[in-house]
């Protein structure tokens, strides 16, 4: 929950902790888009005067959330005398665990290519165990235990939101905006598709080439032309008409695709326009880029 003291009625300070591979940056990301300060990878030693600085800051900051994990090494120890010292300040907070079963945490480790903070020696699978280990008291201690196991990313989205969103009504409809490449495939959740391959290609400019839609300059690019702006007002206008018979209909989340060639440049660049569209009409939108990364 926010960084207030017991008694006050507003704010959270939420830290995220779990197993690796388990979904924290995710969760981080979701809270993020949500309005929440967040803070990777903080030492817990540090978090008591942190949460006393926010509390200074004259309610700028009211939303914190850190992710806290094995990554900190040897400083992770201090996370339980760090909790302790919250309460005894009289901070209202909130754990958040999420966790996978070994499988599936096997598999996207091996997806992702990433090394396991805990291998040394041995496998994944070994580092794994020794992590559940480490993790037993913290989890023994969180007040929302997730089991990401089998959860895709939308649904995961959807259930963080019904547990942190402060407007019921908003946390009734999600709407997650994907971009994507039609080379990679098409989201295979996605309930409307929009083609932007029609748009100026930013891959054609030079400067351009090896940044995202995620760069200003990208994005200003995309949208300096009047194609793209008056395919925009029509985009908004049509989700705008559309959005609340889907509310109407009882259903809970909407994925929208928006797909460019790549998924690098201009998906980008109009999921982002786009969600920040959605956002001024107090929709709750998550925003993802699934194939950013990938260079050909």
């Amino acid at each position: 929950m926010d960084v207030l003291a017991k008694g006050e009625s507003k704010g959270r300070f939420v830290i995220i902790t779990g197993l690796s591979g388990a979904g924290k940056t995710q969760a981080m990301r979701f809270l993020e888009d949500l309005g929440y300060f967040c803070v990777d990878n903080l030492p817990p030693a540090l978090i008591p005067a942190f949460a006393d600085l926010c509390r200074k800051a004259d309610g700028r900051i009211s939303r914190i959330a850190l992710v806290v994990d094995v990554r900190g090494g040897e400083f992770f120890a201090d996370l339980n005398e760090a909790l302790d010292r919250l309460d005894e300040m009289g901070f209202i907070h909130q754990i958040l665990f999420l966790e996978a079963d070994d499988e599936t945490l096997v598999r996207r480790y091996k997806e992702t290519r990433r090394r396991h903070p805990l291998m040394s020696e041995g496998g994944v699978e070994e580092a794994i165990s020794r992590e559940r280990k480490r993790l037993e008291d913290i989890r023994g201690r969180a007040s929302k235990i997730v089991d990401t196991t089998g959860l895709t990313p939308a649904k995961f989205r959807q259930k963080l939101l019904q547990m942190f969103s402060e407007d019921r009504d908003i946390a009734r409809f999600m709407i997650s905006v994907v971009s994507f490449g039609f080379k990679h495939g098409l989201p295979l959740d996605a309930d409307l598709v929009f083609d932007v391959r029609f748009l100026p290609n930013p891959q054609y400019v030079t400067s351009l080439r090896s940044s995202d839609g995620l760069n200003p300059r990208v994005s200003d690019y995309v949208f300096k032309w009047p194609l793209t702006r008056s395919f925009m007002r029509r985009l908004t206008g049509f989700l705008e008409f559309l959005i609340p018979h889907y509310i109407n209909e009882g259903k809970t989340q909407l994925v929208i695709g928006i797909g460019c060639t790549g998924g690098r440049h201009r998906s980008v660049a109009v999921a982002e326009r786009l969600a920040a569209f959605l956002r001024t009409k107090r929709r709750a939108v998550i925003v993802e880029h699934r194939d950013v990364d990938k260079v050909d």
